[in-house]
């Protein structure tokens, strides 16, 4: 385990070794950045609990629960700003370091860093925008909200009426089968797999750093807490993420 100015010596050599590395991050980059955690005491889930999918389609009555809930909480991330931690991570993959983030989070938060979102592979989903539930057209939060708060209004597909629910993966509802073999298929690929701010308690997202290893990847966990996977890790930094990854890039 390395902590302070060797942490930060050990992240860059390794950087400086990988030809084709792939960033995974979870909730602790974006915990720096403003946005509360949803699953720790205290956090989101703890004050407003998630509404289970197959509630959100029995009725109407969880579907309004579902956006009043929603939108309670959309002022963290409409006022979050992308942090250092993400800063370096657009930094890297501008440089050609990284050829792929794959991220737990549904703030959007590399995108608005300046990750390409080509380049952005969202294992939860997103958040920032709703999505019909038929046929995948999307729409945009602002004129739901306003409706919504209007009246009570619960978003249909302009498209084909279907409905709309954010663009995130639910409680119950099944993770999404490209995404996470896009995941795998970049874990496989990688030859420098970089965890950060994750506990890799949630599965089956928790199982890619484990695949990227068994493929011949070197493992490497950023995270303030312990994680069940450091023993397997080639390198292990617990420290402060946005900090320790931009002292490594270079960041000003």
């Amino acid at each position: 385990m390395r902590t302070g100015d060797d942490a930060v010596a050990a992240l860059r050599a390794a950087l400086a070794e990988a030809r084709a590395a792939v960033v995974f991050t979870g909730a602790g980059i974006s915990t720096e950045a403003g946005i509360p955690d949803y699953r720790s005491p205290g956090g989101i889930w703890d004050r407003y609990r998630p509404v289970d999918f197959a509630d959100f389609l029995a009725s109407d009555e969880m579907r309004r629960e579902f956006w009043r809930r929603k939108f309670a909480t959309q002022g963290a991330i409409d006022d979050a700003i992308p942090g250092p931690g993400h800063r370096a991570v657009a930094a890297l993959m501008r440089r050609g370091l990284v050829s792929w983030v794959i991220t737990q989070n549904v703030d959007g938060l590399h995108q608005r860093a300046g990750v390409p979102e080509a380049r952005v592979i969202e294992i939860h989903g997103n958040t920032t925008y709703a999505v019909c539930l038929e046929c995948g057209r999307r729409h945009e939060l602002a004129p739901i909200r306003a409706a919504f708060e209007a009246r009570g209004a619960l978003p249909v597909c302009v498209d084909c009426g279907g409905l709309v629910k954010t663009a995130t993966i639910s409680f119950g509802q099944a993770m999404p089968v490209d995404e996470m073999r896009r995941a795998e298929e970049a874990a496989k690929a990688c030859d420098l797999f970089l965890a950060i701010g994750s506990s890799l308690r949630v599965y089956p997202a928790a199982e890619l750093p484990a695949i990227a290893k068994r493929a011949g990847a070197r493992l490497v966990i950023v995270n303030r807490e312990a994680t069940e996977l450091d023993p397997a890790a080639d390198l292990v930094l617990r420290c402060e993420i946005g900090p320790t990854l931009g002292a490594a890039v270079g960041l000003d």
